[in-house]
């Protein structure tokens, strides 16, 4: 698989996405929420996984792009005139949809789980990087939090069947051992 940071590997076009979307974040000095720790942490850890499985440039780069748009004023125009149609596409179902005026939070997050589940194999296979990613700080820093999140995952996880089964198997095995209580 592509190696994330070796250089000699390094495609230019996830180098750009890299780029592009660290410079996003850091405009609006986006902090991940737990460590308060730059929020390129979260998308490097993302990428890094994604690249672990997969050696399609096209993924990794949108793995690093995936919450441009839903945390920056980076727009899906910007996303696909910098990085083609193909990009912008994985971007646009790994944005959440919902807004506060769609309803209560389990109403957002269905609507949310039913544009997803749209995209193809390679969006959820971003998608299962992004929920491993985000786990382990949730269920460490906020355990209260978790219970939902947890459960809310449960139910995104059927969605996203079709992603690399390796990733998918990692997401099944967090979500089985934090009901387990392990």
């Amino acid at each position: 698989m592509l190696a994330i940071g070796d250089n000699c590997n390094m495609d230019t076009l996830i180098e750009r996405a890299r780029q592009f979307a660290f410079s996003a974040h850091k405009a609006i000095d986006h902090r991940r929420r737990y460590t308060d720790d730059c929020y390129t942490v979260h998308l490097e850890g993302v990428a890094r996984l994604v690249a672990s499985v997969v050696d399609d440039p096209a993924m990794i780069a949108a793995a690093y792009l995936h919450d441009t748009v839903e945390d920056t004023p980076v727009t899906f125009a910007d996303i696909s005139e910098a990085f083609g149609a193909d990009i912008a596409t994985m971007v646009i179902y790994l944005t959440d949809i919902s807004r506060p005026h769609h309803g209560n939070r389990a109403e957002r997050k269905e609507l949310d789980r039913e544009h997803i589940a749209r995209g193809d194999a390679r969006v959820h296979t971003i998608k299962l990087a992004d929920f491993i990613d985000n786990s382990y700080p949730i269920m460490r820093y906020d355990p209260k939090f978790a219970i939902t999140y947890m459960n809310e995952k449960r139910e995104l996880l059927p969605h996203l069947a079709d992603g690399h089964p390796a990733l998918f198997g990692e997401a099944s095995q967090i979500i089985e051992r934090w009901f387990a209580g392990e």
